[in-house]
């Protein structure tokens, strides 16, 4: 019962950010999903409903084995930044996904800054 309410609270917090965070050609959001084991993040164009580029720790170029801890939000966060530059997109509003800012959200939001994205 108890996990029911965790669950439809978190959904909750999801739609009320949501209502709020929207990404656009120029501002694409910043859209991160944490599991237990991985992580995906994906630049997003709400407009136009479009993927513009996207992240995620199953890649190879990461050798597959980036876990879904502080460290791997780190480094994932890097790499999905140099994806981005790459496509062009320079700006991003953050979408911590009904998530606190802290920890693994925190590492990756940080990495992303640190390697030239603007939130």
């Amino acid at each position: 019962m108890q996990n029911k309410k965790k669950t439809k609270l978190l959904q909750l917090r999801k739609y009320r950010i949501r209502s709020k965070v929207a990404g656009t050609k120029d501002r694409p959001r910043l859209s991160a999903k944490f599991t237990g084991q991985h992580i995906y993040v994906q630049f997003i164009d709400d407009s136009a409903r479009v993927t513009l580029a996207a992240a995620n720790s199953r890649a190879k170029d990461l050798g597959g084995n980036v876990k879904s801890n502080v460290a791997g939000a780190t480094a994932l966060g890097k790499i999905a930044a140099d994806k981005a530059l790459a496509a062009g997109i320079k700006q991003v509003v953050f979408d911590r996904n009904g998530l606190r800012y802290h920890g693994k959200v925190k590492a990756l939001a940080e990495a992303a800054r640190a390697a030239g994205l603007k939130f």
